[in-house]
């Protein structure tokens, strides 16, 4: 593991507690100290780490922000650049593009776990943080599929399942539903904000439900809607023209009917979609097609659950 934020020292967490062998490095030299006093082996010294992963063949999670990823992926190419890799950046399109850059050898399967908090370091971290969890894994047309199958074991084994898709979809998927939301959060709570003390002291659960991200970390934030702004544009054009018809719309007429209930709406696809009964599908990782079937059943909102040698597991709505 490199990296012991949140989600790389959860995953560190996730891993040990179910018996999987595991160390790691960080450069952050309180979380370094804070996993190993906690009994975990780790240092910060990163080269060291990738060459005990090249020594035992051992998987490589990259748990770093979306800025150094290219520099670790140069120390990896160097050092353990025939390994499986993958990683748990928000963004995919980016990462993919470095692996193949800086690290062409390495077995690559971008990973995504949607499962993140405001919170971050090493103090955040928690073993149960996957528990039913989507977590998104790449596949690409040269996607390694005995490797994509190794990496989606461990990520049944934490406790998620797996939504297989490629890096252009998921990262125009979360650009709509995890970073612009973010921005959303930041300006509400900058307006709030703005209302003084007494706005503050009113705020209840509307204010803090739309406004929970924007107490994340402001590095963690920009360099995952920065890093996906191909995909983040269009949605901010979209929303801010939406926003307009709403303004218009309360100027003109006084009204708000179309942009409430067509929230309303959104709001009840997404609860319908929790309860949605789903069929079992089968996936032979070993036919021709097994790729282009991985990722119709991820863009079906479909999920794999399970890795029964060469068959993938799942269900879809």
């Amino acid at each position: 593991m490199i990296g012991l934020g949140l989600i790389g020292g959860s995953l560190l967490r996730a891993a040990n507690s179910i018996g999987r062998t595991t160390f790691g490095a960080a450069t952050s030299e309180a979380d370094a100290d804070a996993a190993s006093r906690a009994g975990f082996d780790v240092t910060t010294q990163v080269e060291a780490a990738l060459g005990k992963a090249a020594e035992r063949d051992a998987m490589i999670v990259l748990a770093v922000p979306l800025p150094v990823v290219e520099d670790v992926l140069r120390t990896v190419s160097r050092v353990a650049g025939h390994c499986v890799l993958t990683d748990v950046t928000s963004v995919k399109g980016p990462v993919l593009d470095a692996v193949r850059r800086r690290a062409p050898y390495a077995k690559f399967v971008g990973g995504h776990p949607m499962a993140g908090t405001a919170e971050s370091g090493w103090k955040a971290s928690n073993p149960a943080l996957f528990g039913r969890a989507a977590w998104v894994l790449g596949v690409e047309h040269d996607t390694d599929l005995t490797a994509w199958a190794e990496v989606a074991q461990l990520v049944l084994d934490v406790g998620a399942h797996v939504v297989p898709l490629p890096a252009d979809s998921h990262d125009e998927t979360v650009a709509r539903i995890s970073h612009l939301p973010h921005i959303f959060a930041a300006i509400l709570a900058t307006i709030g904000a703005q209302g003084g003390p007494l706005a503050m002291s009113l705020a209840a659960g509307s204010y803090t439900d739309g406004t929970r991200v924007a107490g994340s970390s402001p590095a963690l934030v920009r360099a995952m809607t920065e890093g996906n702004r191909d995909a983040l544009l269009p949605l901010v054009d979209e929303a801010l023209g939406r926003l307009g018809a709403a303004r218009g719309s309360l100027a003109s007429t006084g009204g708000l009917a179309v942009t409430i209930n067509a929230g309303h709406e959104g709001a009840q696809a997404f609860a319908a979609d929790k309860d949605a009964e789903r069929a079992g599908v089968r996936v032979s990782l070993t036919a021709p097609d097994a790729r282009d079937g991985l990722i119709a059943l991820g863009e079906r909102g479909g999920r794999i659950t399970a890795i029964d040698g060469d068959t993938a597991i799942g269900e879809v709505s």
